[in-house]
């Protein structure tokens, strides 16, 4: 679809430049017809998004504009970037309290909000509270596996960030943080995990989505829930695991089977092979749509890229997934891979009216999981590819002069207009390519 600029100013010059997909230093203007003034603009327009990252997460950790909460699947995706503005104890304590919040099970909380803020509400959130966490209250979109995992990955990439190892040993409630990581893992294999297929399972949702057909809002399981294992929740565990290994070697013994088993049994029941696609749901049961749906036909964006990340992929098959994706935001009409899925599912199959064709999570454009998939194509290789497929997401941030949550089919920007999981991707995305040159 492609931006149409408001001026004839940086913004157009950021589309021209992109093109190429290869740094200033490697340009000259009888190669591309570009002044040097224009490979200069290329060159700012990463830094000037990167620079209005830094500013979005000043102004706290709460996931956008439109959000009061701290969610731990956005923070795992933008901590990255507050450790370059926000000290260690402020990081530490917004992942202490996610472990504060932490179930007898072992289970994490979505997200958590001052107590003072949480009111419950017929049809609203319930409300999670413990005697370890004096300010806050927490609350958790049951249908969805990933807050587990996000929470050990955030840990990790905090480590990475500043070299605190000491909290891993940090006590809460008389638990180690280490011990607690080890917990949430337990929680999944113990509460969340199918033994005939040896995967973790959630209910059905669109993709990486937290909402399901069943409902009208979606986030809670119910005595309608259609349960399935998908691609996402998989390779989440997987990093996870990755990351607690990395974190704690003397882990290794009881966790690397059981990683290796979920990697294996991943490929041989969610990977199809004919199509180079990994099939959107593996139920338990039976589906949530129609029987004559043919399901299959889906190509989950989102999930791939996570997939990848965890190592599922071979070089070929990354090329093949991104070729696909590529295919379908041209079908679609789209103007990035941050396209969740495509196909979308057809109107009426999701209860919640926002899950309409290229609505919400179910075909909406978010840079939130497209950034990460250019991520995966730098680090695997594909830096020329990569950049190409940034072009479209650093102009659009420029033009609408923020990180909108998602975009529709037609690039018109939705949701939070001060989304910090897209900017904290951009920003990974672009420290990785300064990186690079």
């Amino acid at each position: 679809m492609g931006i149409k600029p408001k001026t004839a100013g940086v913004a157009f010059l950021v589309i021209l430049c992109f093109a190429c997909g290869r740094s200033g230093k490697e340009h000259t203007k009888n190669e591309t017809g570009l002044s040097a003034t224009t490979v200069i603009i290329r060159d700012s327009s990463l830094d000037t998004v990167k620079q209005m990252a830094l500013e979005v997460i000043k102004d706290g950790f709460n996931a956008g504009a439109g959000y009061q909460e701290v969610w731990i699947r956005d923070y795992n995706t933008f901590i990255n970037l507050a450790a370059h503005v926000h000290t260690k104890e402020l990081l530490k304590e917004n992942l202490r309290v996610f472990f504060r919040l932490q179930g007898n099970d072992g289970n994490i909380v979505d997200g958590f909000i001052p107590k003072q803020k949480a009111k419950a509400s017929e049809g609203g959130y319930e409300y999670v509270y413990t005697d370890l966490e004096e300010n806050y209250a927490g609350h958790k979109n049951t249908v969805e596996t990933d807050q587990e995992t996000s929470l050990v990955q955030a840990v990790y990439k905090y480590i990475k960030s500043t070299g605190d190892t000491h909290f891993l040993q940090e006590k809460t409630g008389g638990k180690s943080i280490e011990s607690r990581m080890e917990m949430a893992m337990q929680f999944l294999l113990e509460k969340r995990f199918n033994e005939k297929y040896g995967l973790v399972y959630g209910a059905t949702t669109a993709d990486w989505g937290d909402v399901q057909p069943e409902h009208e809002w979606g986030v809670y399981i119910t005595e309608d829930t259609h349960y399935a294992m998908d691609i996402y929740d998989n390779a989440m565990f997987l990093i996870a695991l990755d990351n607690l290994m990395d974190m704690a070697p003397s882990l290794q013994q009881k966790w690397r089977p059981v990683r290796n088993r979920i990697a294996e049994n991943t490929m041989k029941y969610l990977w199809d092979d004919s199509r180079h696609k990994f099939i959107p749901h593996l139920y338990t049961d039976d589906s949530p749509f129609p029987p004559d749906f043919d399901e299959n036909e889906i190509y989950y964006h989102g999930g791939t890229a996570v997939a990848i990340e965890a190592g599922l992929l071979s070089k070929e098959e990354i090329k093949i997934s991104l070729q696909k994706m590529t295919d379908n935001v041209k079908k679609s009409g789209a103007a990035s891979i941050g396209l969740t899925l495509y196909p979308p599912y057809p109107e009426g199959y999701f209860k919640n009216r926002g899950m309409h064709p290229y609505g919400y999570q179910n075909g909406g454009d978010w840079t939130w999981f497209g950034g990460r998939m250019i991520k995966v194509l730098i680090e695997n290789g594909y830096e020329k590819e990569a950049r190409e497929q940034l072009r479209p997401m650093i102009a659009r941030v420029i033009e609408n002069k923020g990180f909108y949550e998602w975009y529709s089919v037609d690039n018109e920007p939705r949701g939070s207009a001060t989304f910090k999981g897209s900017a904290g991707v951009l920003f990974d995305v672009i420290q990785l390519l300064r990186e690079n040159e």
